[in-house]
Formats: C-alpha cells, sequence, structure tokens
C-alpha cells in the first residue's frame, strides 16, 4: 500500500512547532507549582518552626531567671565575682614596692642612713627620714633626688625612650645637727611610672654621691636612731 503525505512542509513545520511549545509550557507549570510549594514550605517553616523556637527559649529565659532569683545571696555572689574579675586590672595598677630598696641604695649617700620611710601612693609622696655625718651629705642628698633621671628598660635590659626626672617637689622639710652629726626629713614627690609593674625601668643617678651602690660598703641603710639635739 503506497501512503502520500500530502501536508505541505510548512503545515508540517507548524505542527512541530506548536507540539514544543505545549511541552514548553507544560513544563513550566510544573515548575512553577513545584517553586510555589517549596515557597509555601519555607513560609511555614519561618512562621511555625522558628515561631515555636522563640517560644520554648523565651519559657527558658524565664525558667532560668526564676532559678536566678531564688538563688540564695545572689546579690553577693555577682559582688565576689565582680570583684574578681577587676583582680587583674588592679594588679597592673598596683605599685612594685620592691623595687623601693634598690632605688634608696642608688640614692642615698654613704654617709647617711634612713630611719623612717613614708610611701604615700595614691598622692605620690615620699618622705624620707633619717641621720647623717653632716648637714651637707642631707643637702647632697636633696640634690640627688633633684637630678636623678629614669627611662624605661626593654626586654633585653636596653633603656629605651625619653629620661625623665624620677623626683620632683624636693625639700628639706626639718633637719637638725649636733657635734656628732646631723638629721634629716626630706620629702618629695616621685614619678610613678618609676613603680609601674607593668614596665621595667632604669635610674640615672648623678655622680655627686659615693652611695652605696658605688662603694658598695657593708653599713646598714636603715637605722634606728635617737633623734639629735637642735642646735
Amino acid at each position: 500500500m503506497i501512503q502520500l503525505n500530502l501536508l505541505p512542509d510548512v503545515k508540517i513545520e507548524f505542527l512541530r512547532t506548536t507540539r514544543n511549545k505545549r511541552l514548553v509550557i507544560g513544563v513550566s507549570i510544573v515548575v512553577i507549582v513545584v517553586s510555589v510549594a517549596v515557597l509555601l514550605l519555607m513560609v511555614s517553616i519561618a512562621y511555625g518552626f522558628q515561631k515555636k523556637n522563640l517560644s520554648d527559649l523565651n519559657k527558658d529565659i524565664s525558667t532560668y531567671n526564676a532559678q536566678l532569683k531564688n538563688t540564695p545571696n545572689l546579690d553577693r555572689i555577682l559582688t565576689i565575682q565582680s570583684q574578681l574579675n577587676s583582680l587583674t586590672a588592679l594588679h597592673e595598677t598596683k605599685a612594685d614596692g620592691t623595687r623601693l630598696f634598690p632605688f634608696l641604695t642608688q640614692l642615698t649617700p654613704a654617709a647617711a642612713s634612713i630611719s623612717q620611710l613614708d610611701l604615700d601612693v595614691p598622692t605620690t609622696t615620699m618622705t624620707i627620714q633619717g641621720t647623717a655625718t653632716s648637714l651637707d651629705v642631707a643637702n647632697t642628698y636633696i640634690d640627688t633626688l633633684k637630678f636623678t633621671t629614669y627611662q624605661q628598660v626593654t626586654a633585653d635590659g636596653t633603656a629605651d625612650g625619653e629620661a625623665k626626672k624620677a623626683f620632683s617637689n624636693v625639700v628639706l622639710k626639718s633637719f637638725s645637727r649636733s657635734d656628732t652629726g646631723a638629721s634629716y626629713t626630706i620629702t618629695c614627690l616621685y614619678d610613678a611610672k618609676i613603680f609601674d609593674n607593668t614596665s621595667a625601668v632604669k635610674l640615672t643617678v648623678p655622680k655627686i654621691i659615693s652611695s652605696r651602690s658605688l662603694t658598695e660598703q657593708p653599713t646598714d641603710l636603715f637605722k634606728t636612731t635617737d633623734k639629735v639635739e637642735e642646735q
């Protein structure tokens, strides 16, 4: 049997295009339906699951808040915890008192001794009381304090930075003398940096005295003595 195709080529191409168009439209509809379904699922998660999760979190917060309120001595516990957290900062601002004796060894003339030393950290005031072989030694002590400078020291022990005065307002507050010696009271202000425990410092003492650090004399730096009578 012989079959003859009586449709022109244009008609065949039109039918093929129509089928492809219907296929594309069908696929597009399926994609749109799936996208809408995914969108609805995401919306339900956002407004359903997350809402429930937030509700559960609020319940937990309320429960823990009630437990904290029922904790005995809660205010004391929080106060102690706050104080413990501030210990590190307080330690960094604490003056390093261990530097005092080496500094005094450098500064105090060999012919002088100290009977009482008061160090007022809040006001950075230092008061030195003691005796010397003569009043000239006490005056030399004062000049030494006035012209002593300090520099910060790096990790390798090298002095770094500008030299600054270690002491200021150095005053001979009172004195007395006798045939055997003299007593003195010196007041001054010190730079708080020389006792700063967060950085090392080096004192530079003017070469106008023979201190124990230079002469290595085994004499006592601190000595309890009776005050000599004032003439």
